[in-house]
């Protein structure tokens, strides 16, 4: 056995409950706040918290540790550049270590076309810089984008964000000119149709009648979407839907707006989910694990596109030098370390120990995902589908009591989304109490 999880004192254990409070006191409670973790260090998939605890992690601090917590090559890069400059804005000047990254990401996302790149902080800032470059190349307003997409909650792209009641409540007027359209979710299809007999009416919606009732399709700037929506439940669409989708945009000449936040940096067994549908988007915002948890964004388009003029946009600390020489030791990670193999092996593996879990329980309804990007839809009974809100946060919970740093996503999936670098010893040891939570669960409805 792997020796994890330790748990040594119940959690939460006395100092978490006190750092807790002193939280309560001066933090915003808008933070979400899944359970009363508080880390003290991790390494590699092993969380240890301030009471001495030891838990495997599986959701990689919200998906962005691909390559684990405190790789040593990830670390030194950043201490080396310590050495030598923390910041010199590169919007107002330059250096050699974001050209380094801007080319290396021209050279792993998907197309062989000519790109550019333009950084920023944060998922939320590389979507609101695709949204001003797209509206400023076509000179047009309108976007479309799905329900249950996730892209970030600054005031641009909470526009394009249709998740949850609670990220938008409150905030209207957003961006103006966002349609949403339902996205392929075919376990909860909103047409009430069986794929494959539907034959991607979803598509089809979005022409004959948003394009032709209400949107005039002259006037849409382009289609924002992600390869598996990631808060909205861990949904895979069908497989020639974004087939479809493209020769939608094509037809219209809509540009293609491929968020990758959650689902790039190889979390699917991939460098970025949509080479899964072999199509090329004209953009990609990349965030989260590229820089293994420090703080950076990157929005990589076709060069033609990126034609705005000096002063139109940038940001002070996008392509900080500390974030541009992490990404680049987590790309060379990757690679070097065959880590896009391991997601799809480990994956594979995960996804039928759930699938055989999900004919033994009632409660599991659906199990989906490609590489190491799973969810495992929680639902009151397989009949009704009736989605288990109540039975998927005691799982979380109780798997978070045994050692599992899990957390869930949509309305009741638990996601299931650990660093690359995991092994099938921790594989088992975090499946096994997964499974008997579940199956505890399930007896006690």
């Amino acid at each position: 056995m792997s020796g994890y999880p330790r748990i040594v004192v119940r959690p939460p254990g006395p100092k978490a409950r006190e750092l807790v409070k002193r939280d309560e006191a001066c933090i915003s409670p808008s933070y979400i706040r899944y359970y009363p973790l508080v880390i003290e260090s991790g390494k590699d998939c092993i969380l240890r918290d301030v009471d001495g605890n030891e838990y495997l992690d599986f959701n990689s601090g919200l998906a962005c540790l691909n390559v684990g917590h405190r790789h040593p090559k990830v670390v030194n890069a950043i201490k080396n550049q310590c050495d030598r400059f923390l910041h010199y804005s590169n919007t107002d000047f330059y250096y050699r270590e974001v050209v380094d990254l801007a080319e290396k990401l021209s050279e792993i996302t998907p197309g062989r076309f000519e790109k550019k790149v333009c950084f920023g902080n944060s998922g939320a800032e590389a979507v609101e810089a695709a949204v001003k470059l797209s509206k400023w190349h076509t000179r047009k307003h309108r976007f479309i984008a799905f329900v249950g997409g996730f892209h970030g909650r600054t005031l641009g792209a909470l526009s394009l964000t249709g998740s949850k009641l609670v990220q938008r409540r409150y905030f209207f007027p957003m961006l103006p000119g966002v349609t949403h359209v339902p996205y392929p979710y075919c376990y909860r299809c909103p047409f009430k149709l069986s794929y494959p007999e539907c034959d991607y009416w979803c598509v089809d919606f979005i022409d004959e009648l948003v394009l032709q009732s209400y949107v005039p399709p002259e006037e849409v700037v382009g289609i924002v979407f992600e390869p598996i929506q990631g808060e909205g439940g861990y949904i895979v669409p069908p497989p020639e839907y974004f087939q479809h989708l493209k020769k939608l945009a094509d037809k219209y000449g809509f540009i293609l707006i491929d968020d990758e936040i959650q689902s790039g940096t190889g979390r699917t067994g991939r460098w970025f989910a949509i080479e899964h549908w072999k199509v090329e988007p004209d953009i990609v915002c990349i965030a989260k694990a590229i820089a293994s948890g420090l703080p950076l964004g990157a929005t990589v388009a076709r060069a033609r596109l990126m034609d705005w003029e000096r002063g139109s946009h940038a940001s002070t600390f996008g392509g900080n030098p500390l974030s541009c020489v992490a990404a680049l030791a987590v790309i060379n990670v990757i690679k070097e370390e065959r880590l896009l193999e391991n997601a799809e092996k480990q994956g594979n593996y995960i996804t039928k120990r759930l699938q055989d879990l999900k004919e033994e329980c009632e409660i599991v309804g659906d199990v989906r995902g490609k590489g190491l990007m799973i969810g495992a839809e929680i639902v009151e009974d397989k009949e009704t589908k009736s989605p288990g809100v109540d039975k998927v946060r005691e799982i979380m919970m109780r798997c978070w009591k045994r050692g599992i740093s899990i957390i869930t996503c949509g309305a009741s999936t638990l996601r299931i989304a650990p660093p690359l670098v995991i092994t099938r010893e921790l594989v088992d040891a975090g499946l096994e109490i997964m499974e008997d939570v579940i199956k505890e669960v399930e007896k006690e409805k």
